[in-house]
């Protein structure tokens, strides 16, 4: 039987039973565009990622910091030894983390390879107050890093690169919501952010000279930590970044505020001229790679660039495209044994046609052609 023939019979076989056939297909159709899908995201979602990074991260940004642990997901609790520049508190989850301090700041800053070195301050405010709102308001501050471009909804942001001025403020999106304000509203308002100071403890001689000139008076004005009051005006309310995989929501001051805060915070106290980290900007001549890795030899820091933010990035959306990919290969495999069942269960219900096809004389290995012709054609 010629081989054309045996296909146009499996045709037709299959279009006696065009209700199975169907439902067949449809199983391979739909693990087929899942996979396919899964592929399409996943590659979608890579360029989506890249191109954001590119346009809004400056290829130069690094990430300097002495203990790996703050870049690690994964914080050790085990004993470890003793240092002036070792830090614990909630800001690091109760983990004791090694601070950077003055003297590696000033090492960095020598480097010919790298420019704009800027301290990761330990900012505390205790309060803070909205003008025109009559309630105070306990909200995390930070500086605002100008190698990372952020969008506003009201106001404006400075372009990649450049810094806003010390006495301008940035708010998120989210304080807003919090504050039941509309966003346009808050530009140009004052902010006023009250900090207080770090003290030591007075020793007892302090405490009694204080009772003995001023009384009771003078020992709670002693024990009374001092504040001191910043004010900033709005310059523009940040949108959530479509990179934020957590919201952390931050007011933003200068670069130079951030210093003046800090100082004020920490001076006296064991956090003075302590900071977790630093970022820093590779001379535009030098390849940010190479730089990192002379900077991880040359001190033992740990240094992450823009590239390793996409490639964390990266690493989440092929997990999720991963997930999805597998599910569709189930689907697949599935029907791939649906297949098997409707040739098995089509075999069974012709037994009685293929004997009569061996009576006329068709051979063996033709009937089997018709049946893989059938399942090629699903």
């Amino acid at each position: 039987m010629r081989t054309l023939d045996i296909m146009r019979r499996a045709g037709r076989n299959l279009r006696q039973a065009k209700g199975r056939t169907f439902l067949t297909s449809l199983a391979i159709a739909v693990g087929a565009f899942t996979l396919t899908l899964s592929l399409a995201a996943g590659e979608g979602a890579r360029q989506y990622a890249d191109n954001l990074l590119k346009n809004n991260i400056d290829p130069r940004a690094l990430f300097i910091v002495k203990d790996e642990k703050i870049t690690s997901t994964s914080a050790s609790s085990n004993l470890q030894e003793y240092s002036d520049d070792i830090a614990t508190s909630a800001a690091t989850g109760g983990t004791a983390i090694k601070m950077m301090t003055g003297d590696d700041i000033a090492k960095l800053e020598k480097r010919s390879d790298i420019e704009q070195v800027i301290p990761i301050y330990q900012l505390q405010a205790k309060y803070v107050a909205f003008q025109g709102i009559n309630k105070k308001y306990i909200a995390p501050i930070t500086y605002y890093d100008s190698s990372t471009l952020a969008a506003a909804s009201a106001g404006n942001v400075p372009e990649l690169g450049v810094q806003i001025a010390d006495d301008e403020i940035l708010m998120p999106q989210e304080f807003v919501d919090t504050l039941k304000v509309q966003a346009k509203d808050l530009v140009g308002k004052k902010v006023t952010v009250t900090v207080s100071q770090a003290t030591a403890t007075p020793t007892t001689e302090q405490i009694t000279e204080a009772f003995m000139t001023g009384g009771d008076q003078a020992v709670k004005d002693l024990l009374k930590p001092q504040t001191k009051d910043f004010v900033y005006v709005v310059r523009g309310v940040i949108k959530t970044s479509a990179m934020a995989i957590t919201s952390n929501p931050r007011l933003h001051v200068s670069t130079n505020s951030a210093k003046i805060i800090n100082d004020y915070s920490n001076a006296g106290s064991a956090n003075s001229n302590k900071f977790f980290g630093v970022t820093a900007l590779t001379k535009k001549d030098r390849d940010s790679e190479t730089v990192k890795q002379a900077i991880q030899n040359d001190y033992g820091y740990t240094v992450q660039t823009a590239k390793d933010a996409q490639g964390l990035l990266f690493t989440f959306v092929n997990i999720l495209q991963g997930i999805v990919a597998g599910f569709a290969m189930l689907a697949l495999v599935a029907s791939v044994f649906g297949i098997i069942n409707t040739q098995y269960i089509s075999v069974l219900e012709r037994t009685s046609q293929i004997g009569l096809m061996k009576a006329l004389g068709m051979r063996r290995r033709d009937i089997a052609k018709l049946f893989r012709y059938e399942a090629a054609w699903i």
